[in-house]
């Protein structure tokens, strides 16, 4: 083979393989999300949330969660958390709501949303925060495993961090509708199927485990639901009669055979549609 097309070969390689990521602009924006082939931190600059003021119902989880990110954010020791339970109610809306309600005091702190599939690709992301002169709270949303689901393997690497640990200025926060990131048959079947049943569901059970805070949310009531939308009404000052917001809140919610503050949203979007509001 002359020298000739061994530098074809080696030009071809080289376009096929991805470029290196380069060092992040981390002052682009205080959130981004992360991309794989090729790697890159896209930044965004208008986080879709809601204010912190308008999450009502998860009184506890709020405070608890937002003393921990503050802790966190000032510099101090601070845990990973895990958000878990009912659909629809403000795991993920907290989340963002609480970076947007700190980043006033503490503009270091950036949101990087990571998605549950690109869970073997998280060393390389530690690799570029790690040193990185900010705090980065690291997102996954909706977080669970199947039973022939490996990527909980790679979910140890920001939990525990391996050798290296995991990046004093790396906190990782998941929500997940389920209290073990995996449904109740597939701990069950672990169990029944294994030659060692313990042990196997011990190695999947305890990846909860590992994370220092479990927040739970659960369906709220009538009362809570109606206070909701109430809230929302007064955030956007929409005036509308009471009665009759009560009796449209209620029906709204019986055709969706379901209560939660997701619910309450999309009824209130509806609500301001209805009587020309903006909700931007």
């Amino acid at each position: 083979m002359d020298l000739d097309m061994l530098k074809r070969i080696a030009e071809a390689l080289e376009r096929m393989a991805p470029a290196p990521l380069s060092t992040p602009e981390f002052t682009a924006a205080s959130g981004f999300v992360w991309h794989v082939a090729p790697d890159r931190l896209e930044p965004v600059l208008d986080i879709s949330r809601v204010e912190l003021k308008l999450l009502l119902g998860i009184d506890r989880s709020r405070d608890t969660l937002l003393e921990n990110t503050r802790r966190f954010a000032a510099g101090h020791a601070a845990n990973n958390a895990l958000l878990w339970g009912a659909r629809g109610m403000g795991k993920s809306s907290l989340v963002k709501a609480i970076h947007g309600a700190l980043i006033a005091e503490y503009p270091d702190l950036k949101l990087v949303e990571l998605q549950r599939e690109d869970l073997p690709t998280v060393a390389r992301l530690l690799n570029h925060l790690r040193g990185a002169p900010y705090r980065f709270i690291l997102f996954c949303d909706d977080l669970s495993f199947s039973h022939d689901d490996q990527h909980y393997k790679s979910l140890k690497a920001v939990l525990d961090g391996g050798i290296e640990g995991r990046p004093e200025n790396v906190v990782f926060y998941a929500t997940s509708n389920r209290r073990h990131l995996m449904p109740r048959d597939m701990i069950e079947n672990e169990r029944s199927s294994a030659i060692n049943p313990a042990e196997a569901v011990e190695e999947k059970v305890s990846l909860s485990d590992r994370f220092g805070l479990w927040l739970g949310f659960h369906p709220c009531n009538q009362d809570a639901y109606l206070a909701m939308i109430d809230g929302y009404c007064e955030a956007y000052g929409l005036v509308v009669d009471s009665d009759e917001l009560r009796a449209e809140a209620i029906e709204w919610q019986a055709t969706r055979g379901a209560r939660s503050g997701r619910v309450a949203w999309q009824f209130f979007t509806d609500l301001a549609g209805r009587h020309g509001v903006s909700l931007r």
